[in-house]
């Protein structure tokens, strides 16, 4: 078996026409032509040393402690069917594991614990480090996995993205069960991107704390688009998703944007209004509304006598 799958590995890799219409052998094409690999290789997968690991996980920080209940959650649901729990950093070592004692000699032999390191450069198509290098939800069920000895797993993972728009982990549930069925492995697969999109979000708030969030991705539960605003609102940050769908970039940080020029809403402005006048227009109106219309309240919250915020609402023809 696994000669046959070394070979139509190979095959499949060096075929153009292959890769072209399989992400599987486009995957398989990298393993083999870019990096190098061969899918015959029986070495056990590799391990880095426990002061990197150590490193690796104090890099991330925060992150870690945002992750570890989200990660507990998960494999309270998958873990009594015989599945591993796994979270690794952008380049594909494992930080985080979860797993029964009963089965930790088993996952260790896979290479599915602390320490392994899974990207595709090392580890050619596998859950892991294809998810990371195509940044997508993916499963690599079995036969899938560019290594032979791979071949006995099944990998269910989706990549999670830092506050800056970049993917800075991943998750990953994987099972070496022959009897898993695709029905359970498209749950696990939803799971797993609930999971990461949970975290996401979580660490997102956690970066922008103090600051409002619009969510602008209403109805949709599989990402996270959400903008953080800051108290004169303009946009200081937004989640990948929300980058992606707002056409938003880093110079639009940068440069600061008003939140309803960024969601492309229009103001309504008397005419021959100025942009000036606008804004007090609206902060007028905000203190008002707060004082629930009471004149003397918003003056005081606007640092005004009652008489000035009389004229400046008569000017503005706020009745």
């Amino acid at each position: 078996m696994s000669l046959y799958h070394a070979d139509r590995v190979l095959e499949g890799a060096h075929s153009s026409r292959a890769a072209a219409t399989s992400r599987v052998a486009a995957s398989w094409r990298r393993s083999a032509v870019t990096y190098g690999l061969d899918p015959r290789t029986k070495r056990a997968p590799e391990r880095t040393t426990q002061s990197d690991l150590n490193r690796r996980r104090d890099a991330l920080g925060d992150f870690l402690e945002l992750a570890n209940p989200r990660l507990d959650q998960l494999f309270h649901l998958v873990g009594m069917a015989g599945c591993c729990v796994l979270l690794t950093d952008a380049e594909g070592v494992v930080l985080e594991e979860r797993r029964d004692a009963a089965d930790a000699g088993i996952f260790d032999g896979w290479g599915l614990c602390n320490g392994s390191i899974w990207s595709e450069q090392v580890e050619g198509t596998n859950g892991i480090g294809t998810c990371l290098a195509e940044k997508r939800q993916l499963v690599i069920h079995r036969d899938e996995h560019f290594h032979s000895r791979n071949i006995g797993m099944s990998c269910m993972d989706a990549p999670i993205y830092g506050a800056n728009g970049e993917v800075i982990a991943a998750v990953d549930v994987s099972s070496c069960r022959a009897d898993q069925t695709e029905g359970y492995t498209r749950l696990i697969s939803n799971a797993v991107a609930q999971t990461a999109r949970q975290i996401e979000t979580e660490h997102f708030r956690a970066a922008y704390a103090g600051a409002r969030f619009i969510d602008v991705g209403a109805g949709r539960t599989n990402e996270a688009l959400l903008l953080a605003v800051d108290p004169d609102d303009l946009v200081i940050g937004a989640t990948r998703a929300a980058r992606r769908q707002l056409g938003l970039d880093a110079d639009s940080f940068t440069a600061q944007r008003p939140a309803s020029d960024v969601l492309g809403l229009s103001q309504s402005a008397e005419p021959n209004e100025t942009g000036l006048e606008r804004a007090e227009r609206a902060a007028l109106r905000r203190a008002l509304a707060r004082a629930g219309g009471n004149a003397s309240a918003a003056a005081r919250e606007l640092g005004i006598g009652r008489a000035t915020l009389y004229r400046r609402m008569k000017r503005l023809r706020l009745d």
